[in-house]
């Protein structure tokens, strides 16, 4: 492995431990990624090494699974929901709103570190659409100006 020791270590430790479970791809996917954050391009040679596949293949999972990350997460995360209800209350114009603002689309990263933005198709909070949840706080009935207030209320406490 040619990266940092402390990712090599991790990731290890972690494809060294699954390697040998039928279908051991995935879970090593989302335990690496559950450790660091993002799965680093670095480290998928080592991952196909281990189980016997190419790089491709394991590429191709990575890149198939909106889930997975090749790039770190931002420092908070938001998820706007793109489920039915959110969608006819309004939903689309805030996803339009809250790229503009930020300027990236759904699986991006603010230039400064500190937003993520991805999709979800249920917040479960379908009553109080449009929703969206950012780090652990789930917001309901949320317009262009609500996001607005959070996203400089959450920046502030980033």
């Amino acid at each position: 492995m040619s990266y940092s020791g402390a990712t090599q270590s991790i990731v290890q430790t972690i494809t060294a431990a699954l390697k040998d479970k039928p279908g051991a791809l995935l879970p090593i996917l989302h335990d690496v990624q559950n450790a660091l954050g993002y799965i680093p391009a670095e480290c998928v040679p080592d991952i196909a090494s281990a189980l016997n596949l190419s790089r491709a293949e394991v590429h191709g999972v990575i890149s198939f699974y909106h889930y997975f990350r090749d790039t770190p997460p931002g420092k908070k995360t938001i998820q706007l929901c793109r489920a039915e209800s959110c969608q006819a209350m309004g939903g689309k114009l805030l996803e339009e709103h809250v790229k503009a603002t930020l300027g990236i689309d759904f699986h991006e990263t603010t230039a400064d570190g500190q937003f993520s933005l991805e999709p979800v198709y249920c917040l479960g909070n379908c009553a109080c659409s449009p929703a969206m949840q950012i780090g652990k706080d789930i917001y309901g009935r949320v317009s262009t100006a609500a996001f607005d207030a959070a996203i400089n209320s959450t920046g502030e406490s980033a």
